[in-house]
């Protein structure tokens, strides 16, 4: 039997602060599921192949573990940012760094944020502190996502469309 590839629907907004998003949140019925903390998140390719295709190869390291996510080309929609997407729990992340390594495989780029999940039973949201600024991801139900956009006042004048690799490339050149 054919396993079919899961959909990652989010879109991600930018705020004022996590601070002043929490209460919000929790107002919504989210409940925090990790307390903020440093995330390091590696993207790694094999002389621009993946980027090229408009995937991605992240091995992210937070609260403790290391995820490790393939994440397919783009399905073009004005609000959210809707691809395939497959992720696994890590046991040795050195392991898989010399896998991929050995596979030709290189980092192309790390990003350093702080990041506090949490969730709701349709939905999950990052709060997110970057070196330029500081971003809300809602994913799940997209109805759930313009719903939570809606109750907390966020709209689409608020979506930032460039992803983290674009936005840390842009924040290191500049």
């Amino acid at each position: 039997m054919k396993q079919r590839i899961p959909i990652e629907t989010e879109v991600k907004l930018r705020i004022p602060s996590a601070e002043a998003v929490a209460p919000m949140l929790q107002a919504l019925g989210f409940r925090e599921r990790t307390p903020a903390q440093p995330e390091l998140s590696v993207l790694w390719d094999r002389g621009g192949e993946l980027r090229t295709q408009g995937c991605a190869l992240r091995l992210r390291r937070y609260a403790g573990t290391a995820l490790l996510t393939w994440k397919g080309p783009r399905t073009p929609d004005p609000l959210l940012k809707i691809r395939p997407e497959w992720e696994t729990a890590v046991a040795d992340g050195e392991a898989l760094e010399a896998i991929l390594r050995a596979l030709g495989f290189q980092p192309a780029l790390a990003m350093e944020k702080v990041r506090a999940v949490w969730v709701r039973d349709e939905l999950s949201a990052c709060l997110d502190e970057t070196p330029f600024g500081c971003f809300l991801e809602l994913e799940g139900d997209p109805q759930a996502i313009r719903l939570a956009m809606e109750h907390l006042a966020l709209d689409a004048g608020h979506v930032e469309p460039r992803s983290y690799a674009t936005l840390f490339e842009g924040a290191a050149g500049g």
